[in-house]
């Protein structure tokens, strides 16, 4: 079924949207982690396990989203990953322990997989090449309000009453809102199953896509984005609240800024494709993030890692979304395998970097979580582009 432009519209609204909730839920805990760590009595190191439990389980549960979403179609699949999704902050309002949230995370997780990867194979499917990055920029606008608002709202629960049980019962709401808003337009929105049978084996989609190389790229890209961006960015508002003695609240308002940035950039992202190109957009983007882990290091005032965050915000984007838009084309006929190997790549990474920053920001303090992504992005964006320049001239 062909989709009108009014109606390409409204599905991409939807699935933004419900990108808005996923992305909420991805960064919620990083201004938790002070006050989870008070309620359990562990270090903030150890209270980051309930990110890196939830960025294990979303990365991994990819490997069958994708190919459940290229069977039954993409928008049943995130339709049905939002009600799971709901389910799963429910029941992390009742954990007892922080064994049993980190387990409770990781259910979460898993059934949160299907969300923003499938919305964005989705969108593969239905625009073509040329619109496709501005489209994916207003689905990317969905996720990083949500990033912003997640951010921001786990600072103010962990500074209320409320605590973190307030924070995922709030998100509990809002997956349910979403999932119920988009299961009554479901019949209007293709699902584009995929044509061809279903593999007999599970993992041959997979090895046929990494048998070519330039998925192998795109895949070592983002799993490098992974580990050193979004790893050690979980820290950050722990790193200012011990360092300058804000509030939680206010260090989780400042590192929100980050995703302001990438709103910024969503806005403008037609014309920054237009006139600068992939090249310059991913080695500037790149160079920009390192500076800014540099900054956050150096700072002698609080106040000043906000524009910070903006500045860091906007140049990731100018480098992920590139990525990002290079991964839905990296296997056009099975694209929601596709995308969710970027996706498992993007995640494990984040779990991978989750991890090696909770223990070096509890042994070494935050010189290694700071200085190490200033050194290796602005390399992985410098790296990409030389890719992209040698594949323009294959």
């Amino acid at each position: 079924m062909a989709v009108s432009d009014s109606g390409l519209r409204a599905a991409v609204l939807l699935l933004s949207i419900a990108s808005f909730f996923s992305g909420a839920a991805l960064r919620i805990c990083d201004g938790l982690l002070p006050r989870l760590a008070a309620d359990f009595s562990v270090t903030a190191g150890t209270a980051g396990e309930v990110i890196l439990a939830f960025a294990m389980a979303y990365g991994f549960s990819q490997l069958a989203y994708g190919q459940l979403g290229d069977r039954y179609g993409k928008a049943r699949v995130v339709c049905i990953a939002l009600f799971a999704s709901a389910a799963g902050a429910f029941a992390c309002l009742f954990a007892p322990s922080l064994d049993a949230l980190v387990r409770l995370r990781v259910l979460w997780g898993a059934v949160a997989g299907g969300v923003i990867p499938m919305s964005m194979a989705w969108i593969g499917d239905n625009v073509p090449w040329e619109q496709r990055q501005a489209t994916l920029a207003r689905l990317l606008l969905g996720t990083l309000s949500g990033m912003t608002a997640g951010q921001l709202a786990g600072g103010l629960f962990a500074d209320s009453a409320w605590g973190w049980r307030g924070a995922f019962g709030a998100l509990c709401i809002g997956y349910l809102v979403v999932a119920t808003l988009l299961l009554a337009r479901l019949h209007s929105i293709p699902s584009h199953p995929a044509s061809h049978a279903p593999a007999a084996n599970f993992l041959a989609p997979m090895r046929e896509i990494l048998r070519m190389p330039w998925p192998r790229v795109v895949l070592l890209a983002v799993l490098a984005e992974g580990v050193f961006l979004l790893g050690p960015l979980a820290y950050l508002p722990a790193y200012l609240h011990q360092r300058f003695g804000l509030a939680l609240s206010v260090a989780s308002g400042y590192v929100a800024l980050y995703a302001i940035g990438g709103v910024l950039y969503a806005r403008v992202a037609q014309h920054i494709v237009r006139r600068f190109g992939e090249r310059r957009m991913v080695g500037w983007g790149g160079l920009v993030v390192g500076l800014g882990f540099l900054a956050w290091y150096l700072i002698p005032y609080g106040w000043i890692a906000a524009p910070v965050a903006l500045l860091v915000g906007f140049g990731t984007y100018l480098y992920h979304n590139t990525l990002q838009t290079h991964g839905t084309q990296m296997a056009p006929a099975r694209r929601g395998t596709g995308m969710s190997l970027f996706a498992f790549a993007f995640f494990s990474g984040q779990a991978i970097g989750v991890a090696l920053a909770g223990r070096a920001f509890d042994r070494f303090g935050a010189a290694p979580v700071l200085l190490v992504p200033a050194l290796a992005l602005p390399l992985a964006g410098w790296a990409f582009a030389r890719a992209l320049k040698h594949r323009a001239a294959a």
